[in-house]
């Protein structure tokens, strides 16, 4: 008959002797008893479940140490927002703060409305050449193999760099010229004259515009394109019926951003038709003269103009900006967030 040693009461489970193969606690195997396997023993799992805490506690501190050397240069990039935010802002509550008392009184002067009118007439007439020569200019330098393709964007860039007071000196060395002479005698005067206020607005937003237009353009998936033209499409009826439709939006936008910067364009209007009262005196002008005569209220007054026009171009902007589908999915959203409503309150 076989025995097993004898198992010290107080001992625990992984101080008592593993049992052989074919005993079974408290005795020998009799007939018809199954043997029972070899127990393993539970010291290997408890250490390897401890380098895995201590694996997972080293982890965790090497992200906490990453994550607060990430919130330090949040916290400085936060400051520096908040810095630059003063800073701007700062310069809006100056020309609010400066104009808002004699803004009814500056927005009732003829001088005033003058310049108002001005800037708003030539301004659109700027604008409209601006977007009927950059259409096909845009298209041209992104939809075409044209001759000397980088030269020109190189140019485009180069005329974007430039000061205005420079592109305004070219534009008199240009119409002071003989030809310019010429244009003078059959009627067409542009120096010191209300014409060279829109020659100057062209000069210095037409790259402008065609920058924002081909951006535009780059934005339109060529397959449509493609698809357009295996039906028989020309690149006219692809550019008429395709490109524009797909980037009207964005087209508007640059209008009313176009139409802005005619607004507050003055460096090259003064170089070429200089800034005389009720003739060829724009907002900018007119804020110039003021200050010029130490009225310092009134340039208040129209600053204050200027920022509410300018102010009202960035709403519009922003609200073409968007997306095509935009406002149809938002309301396709909400409806269907209404429908899901109406069914589970019917469940």
């Amino acid at each position: 008959m076989t025995t097993t040693a004898p198992v010290n009461a107080g001992a625990t489970v992984l101080d008592r002797p593993t049992p052989k193969e074919g005993e079974i606690e408290g005795g020998a195997v009799g007939e018809g008893a199954a043997p029972v396997a070899n127990i393993p023993c539970a010291a290997a799992p408890c250490s390897r479940a401890r380098s895995f805490r201590l694996k997972r506690t080293d982890a965790a501190a090497r992200r906490k140490h990453r994550g607060r050397r990430r919130d330090v240069f949040s916290g400085v990039s936060i400051a520096v927002a908040g810095v630059v935010l003063l800073f701007v802002g700062s310069a809006i509550v100056a020309i609010v703060a400066g104009g808002i008392t004699h803004f009814g009184e500056a927005i009732t002067s003829a001088e005033v409305l003058f310049s108002l009118r001005m800037s708003v007439i030539t301004s659109t007439i700027s604008t409209a050449l601006c977007l009927v020569l950059a259409l096909p200019t845009a298209y041209a330098l992104s939809r075409t193999f044209m001759p000397f393709k980088r030269a020109a964007e190189v140019l485009m860039e180069l005329t974007l760099s430039l000061p205005y007071i420079l592109l305004g000196f070219a534009l008199l060395l240009i119409f002071s010229s003989p030809v310019g002479k010429m244009l003078k005698d059959v009627g067409f005067a542009v120096v010191f004259e209300p014409a060279g206020i829109v020659f100057a607005q062209l000069i210095v937003n037409l790259p402008f515009a065609i920058r924002m237009v081909r951006t535009a353009f780059a934005e339109v998936n060529p397959r449509m394109e493609f698809v357009a033209q295996t039906l028989g499409a020309m690149p006219g009826d692809v550019f008429r019926t395709v490109i524009l439709p797909l980037c009207r939006n964005s087209l508007i936008s640059t209008f009313v951003l176009t139409w802005a910067r005619g607004m507050g364009e003055f460096g090259a209007t003064l170089m070429l038709v200089g800034v005389t009262r009720m003739k060829t005196e724009t907002l900018p002008g007119s804020i110039y003269l003021s200050i010029s005569t130490g009225n310092t209220d009134t340039a208040m007054a129209t600053a204050m103009i200027m920022l509410l026009l300018s102010a009202a171009t960035l709403v519009v902007a922003n609200v073409l900006n968007r997306p095509v589908g935009a406002s149809r999915v938002g309301a396709e959203a909400k409806r269907g967030r209404r429908t899901f409503r109406g069914w589970t309150h019917r469940r």
